[in-house]
C-alpha cells in the first residue's frame, strides 16, 4: 500500500486530445512552458490528423490548471474541442516534454 504522505500518492494522469487550430501556432511549445511553470509532468505532440495530444500528470490542482489552460491555448490558437480521459498508470514522468 502506498504511503498517503508520499508526493506521488495524489498524482493524477489525464490523456488529452485537443482539436481546432492547434498546429502551427506554437501550441506545443507554449504547453511545455505552462507545464514547467505549474510543475506538471508528461508530454505533448502533434498528430497527423491535425490534433494535439498530451498526457498531463501532477497533483489534482496542477492537472486542473493545465486542463484549463489547454482549453484556451496560446494566442493564435483556436480550440474547438478538448477530450480528456483519465489514465491509470504506475509510470511516473519526471518532466514535461514535447515529443
Amino acid at each position: 500500500m502506498q504511503d498517503p504522505h508520499h508526493p506521488d500518492a495524489h498524482l493524477e494522469t489525464v490523456h488529452v486530445t485537443v482539436s481546432g487550430k492547434v498546429q502551427g501556432v506554437g501550441y506545443r511549445h507554449a504547453t511545455v512552458r505552462r507545464a514547467h511553470l505549474l510543475g506538471a509532468r508528461g508530454w505533448v505532440q502533434n498528430m497527423e490528423d491535425g490534433t494535439v495530444e498530451a498526457l498531463v500528470q501532477g497533483t489534482p490542482d496542477q492537472v486542473d490548471h493545465m486542463l484549463e489552460w489547454l482549453r484556451r491555448g496560446p494566442p493564435g490558437a483556436w480550440v474547438a474541442e478538448i477530450v480528456t480521459r483519465r489514465e491509470y498508470t504506475d509510470k511516473r514522468y519526471i518532466r514535461f516534454e514535447q515529443l
